[in-house]
């Protein structure tokens, strides 16, 4: 026979069998719930860790508080950087249109605040009875029982769960915060995976990337395409709206803006920024990245020229290995309401530049080697046309003229005397292919402010849409020192610029004379002139130019109705060289 329990027998004397029978039922229904809570945890943690996307974990983890605890509605709220507001925020039981009509989301304040501010369990009977209780916004449902929970990703608070309404009407009770505090545990793992998952795929992302952009340098493409890549890439991966790539200006406290994709990129490209007031030179003068939260609001910029409209969270990473070896600056926006650029993101940026400027770097010494190696080869020809050709010639030459003395007949002597008229002009089209030769070895080295007038047009031909024709005149490369030369070409690269960018124009002209005693560059276009209403930061900064050497800054009217823009300044007094005419 069945042996009745001793906590039975106890009051077994004091209830009639109706009262036994009804405890009995009461405790295995409490048995029941425990079990089937203890199962519904065990599913929620295992619903959560299946997934390592971080948008879908953190939906399920809603999905699963929600379920868990029987709660209408249920909230995961981010906290955002600054560790006093949320950055998202994922819910469950409201429909999009309740969200469209109750607005943007919650920012962290009231009792959402609350949590933010104190990261621990928190269990309410009445929402609208805490201090911290700021009330709802219009449309919002209705809600009064709470309880919310932090969680944790390595010791760090990643967000919080907010759950209200318990369905039937009751009361969240101690078991639910227990079983809430454990599913955050578990939501803390599962999304510290799905964020280690998530970098390990953007980091291959950006290998991939720079393996894409070192390929192109060493088969042979142009600087400008790689920029490109790097401009597109960094776009791409970093999910913006706005991508561009600003190198320095030689001889100048600027850069410009070489490349640009995206949102509104013409406003962008081909733009000369200062080292102060804008993001990219922050960045280049610290050679470190330098970020906004928003790139209109920020004070540390210049809203002139407007460029940013649209958008909002902005960084500037420079394009270099360390602070003597920045070659650039990349600059990355995204739209306005766009998640602001985290330290993680951007430590990733940076080292995807840098290993962008490793790779120009080896292409730039790869060609340099093989520049010397022509250059070499050029001496070469040039020592042989020389000692060999040319004296071989001069000896053929004087021994016919010797032997010329000796013909009588008119007819031969005419002859022989032609001929060495011939071999006098060959020599000097052999020696005038050995100066071609040297000349183009010093142009291919770039050096000379000849060479780098004749760089910058080349160069603003594809912004421009035509060559822009250029003349010179004088002794450019002898005369002009290098301090003034460096002021030439930043005003012939911001002349250039003003034209593509507001002229309309379809032919530019580029004249650069000296005589020795002052340098005068003229840019005119044919293009609708300077509008009295533009902005003109730009010929603000070629008149300070111009003023700094004791020169002017002229403007005016070209011949074809459009802009013409006249700079000279004064040389420094020294001897005055032989006068010689050089044009190109």
């Amino acid at each position: 026979m069945a042996q009745i329990p001793g906590e039975f027998r106890e009051v077994l004397p004091h209830l009639e069998l109706d009262d036994l029978l009804d405890e009995l039922q009461a405790r295995l229904r409490a048995t029941r719930g425990a079990r089937d809570r203890t199962q519904g945890l065990l599913g929620a943690l295992l619903s959560i860790g299946w997934e390592l996307d971080l948008d879908l974990v953190l939906r399920s983890i809603v999905e699963a508080a929600a379920t868990l605890v029987d709660a209408e509605y249920a909230a995961l709220g981010v906290v955002g950087s600054d560790g006093m507001s949320l950055s998202a925020f994922h819910t469950v039981g409201i429909s999009d249109r309740q969200i469209a009509v109750i607005g943007p989301l919650p920012e962290g304040r009231g009792i959402l605040g609350e949590l933010i501010r104190h990261p621990e369990p928190l269990r309410l009977r009445e929402l609208s009875r805490h201090p911290a209780s700021c009330g709802f916004p219009a449309g919002h449902p209705a809600m009064d029982t709470f309880v919310g929970v932090p969680i944790r990703v390595r010791d760090q608070v990643f967000g919080n769960l907010y759950l209200t309404e318990k369905r039937g009407g009751g009361q969240f009770d101690e078991e639910d915060e227990a079983l809430l505090s454990t599913l955050a545990v578990a939501a803390g793992v599962a999304i510290d995976n799905a964020r280690l998952y998530e970098e390990s795929r953007l980091r291959e992302r950006w290998m991939k990337a720079n393996a894409e952009i070192s390929h192109s340098l060493m088969s042979g493409s142009e600087r400008t395409e790689a920029l490109e890549l790097i401009a597109a890439h960094a776009r791409d991966i970093s999910c913006s709206a706005l991508a561009a790539v600003a190198l320095p200006v030689k001889g100048s406290r600027s850069l410009r803006v070489e490349i640009a994709v995206g949102l509104d990129a013409e406003a962008h490209h081909g733009l000369a920024l200062p080292l102060e007031r804008t993001l990219t030179g922050l960045a280049f003068s610290r050679a470190a990245p330098v970020s906004s939260d928003d790139v209109t609001q920020d004070e540390r910029i210049s809203p002139e020229p407007p460029r940013f409209e649209g958008l909002g969270p902005a960084v500037a990473v420079p394009i270099g290995t360390g602070a003597a070896d920045v070659r650039g600056v990349v600059l990355l926006a995204r739209e306005t309401g766009g998640p602001v650029f985290s330290d993680r993101e951007t430590s990733m940026l940076r080292g995807f530049a840098a290993q962008a400027a490793i790779a120009m770097e080896l292409t730039e010494r790869r060609r340099d080697a093989e520049q010397i190696a022509l250059l070499q080869d050029r001496d070469r020809i040039a020592r042989d046309l020389h000692d060999l050709a040319i004296q071989r010639l001069f000896a053929t030459g004087m021994t016919l003229q010797s032997a010329g003395q000796f013909i009588t007949h008119p007819e031969a002597s005419e002859r022989v005397r032609r001929a060495v008229d011939d071999l006098d002009e060959t020599i000097k089209i052999i020696r005038s292919a050995i100066f071609g030769l040297r000349v183009r070895d010093r142009d291919t080295i770039g050096s000379g402010l000849r060479a780098e007038v004749v760089k910058v047009a080349g160069q603003a031909t594809s912004e421009l849409g035509f060559t822009p024709g250029v003349r010179m005149e004088g002794l450019l490369d002898t005369d002009v020192p290098v301090q003034i030369a460096d002021h030439v070409v930043a005003v012939l690269v911001e002349a250039l610029s003003n034209v593509a960018r507001h002229a309309h124009a379809g032919r530019a002209d580029v004249v650069l004379t000296t005589d020795g005693r002052e340098v005068r560059l003229k840019v005119s276009d044919d293009g609708r002139g300077i509008s009295p209403d533009g902005r003109r930061s730009g010929l603000r900064n070629m008149a300070e130019r111009a003023e700094q050497l004791g020169g002017l800054l002229e403007l005016g009217t070209s011949r074809s109705g459009g802009a013409l823009v006249c700079w000279h300044v004064p040389l420094p007094a020294g001897e005055m060289e032989a006068p010689e005419k050089q044009g190109t």
